[in-house]
């Protein structure tokens, strides 16, 4: 008799993880038809501002007679210092866009995240999904500025991209969007979704601007207490180890310094934002 009421809570048990994960896919599969059906309008989304900044800083100044960065990086050109830091700062910005959005709605007006919690999965594995949904829209974001970034620029100015580490470049990709779909649903979960603008001019914005999208971080040595400060920010190193698997010439983080930042980072910010979105679906 045991015996069979075990082998019963064995079976039961295996069916049960059967059915999360039937469900877990089901839902990402939900996410990709979404994403394929608002292709067109992500893909302006992604692209208008990264092909702006290429435009008018690796076309219109080098023809201007402002070409070439100077300073830290020599003699590289500056499209060669935009490739990675605007690769890196559109995963950053798609991947907390990807799920703020969609989660102010969801805990707001719609209150449509009741539904979802209804899903025969734990709520903190829905976290865990619209991590891995975002995440993946974030690395789309990032697959998609690059073609822009390389091809536009002045005679002259082409950027020298030297992929000589792979495996680096694909790990930063991935754990990157996974770093930024995870803060924007731990910060998605923490504010007021009629304060979402806040998110834009008190952290996106100057995430951005001091993020090493324009400079390598070791170009700040000049301005010592910039440098430093600049550390908090998560776009550093993103950037920083974009910038050595794709520019591995300019001056760069030694990965010993932005590899643990990145990945540490992230399992944090995904157990984090696990908690917080589960206190604030169940209350």
């Amino acid at each position: 008799m045991a015996t069979t009421t075990a082998t019963a809570a064995g079976a039961g048990t295996a069916a049960q993880r059967v059915t999360v994960g039937r469900t877990f896919l089901a839902m990402m599969a939900r996410e990709v038809r979404v994403l394929r059906k608002n292709f067109i309008s992500t893909f302006v989304r992604v692209l208008v501002q990264p092909v702006l900044f290429v435009f008018v800083f690796a076309y219109v100044l080098p023809k201007l007679g402002s070409g070439g960065f100077g300073g830290a990086a020599g003699a590289e050109t500056f499209s060669t210092i935009l490739v990675p830091g605007l690769v890196g700062s559109s995963i950053i910005m798609q991947g907390v866009m990807a799920v703020v959005f969609p989660l102010m709605m969801e805990l707001s007006w719609q209150k449509s995240i009741t539904d979802r919690a209804l899903a025969p999965i734990p709520v903190p594995l829905l976290a865990v999904q619209k991590i891995a949904a975002a995440g993946f829209q974030a690395l789309l974001a990032g697959l998609l500025v690059f073609p822009a970034v390389l091809f536009i620029h002045a005679d002259g100015q082409a950027p020298q991209i030297t992929v000589a580490n792979w495996p680096l470049l694909i790990g930063v990709l991935v754990a990157g969007s996974l770093l930024s779909s995870a803060g924007g649903l731990l910060m998605g979960t923490l504010m007021n979704p009629q304060k979402v603008q806040i998110l834009f001019g008190l952290v996106l914005m100057p995430m951005s601007m001091l993020g090493c999208v324009y400079y390598p971080w070791a170009a700040l040595e000049n301005v010592r207490w910039l440098q430093i400060a600049t550390l908090i920010n998560p776009m550093v190193y993103v950037n920083e180890g974009l910038r050595a698997a794709l520019t591995p010439d300019v001056g760069h983080m030694s990965f010993w310094v932005y590899g643990p930042v990145i990945l540490i980072g992230t399992v944090l910010l995904v157990w984090a934002s696990a908690r917080t979105f589960t206190k604030r679906v169940l209350t």
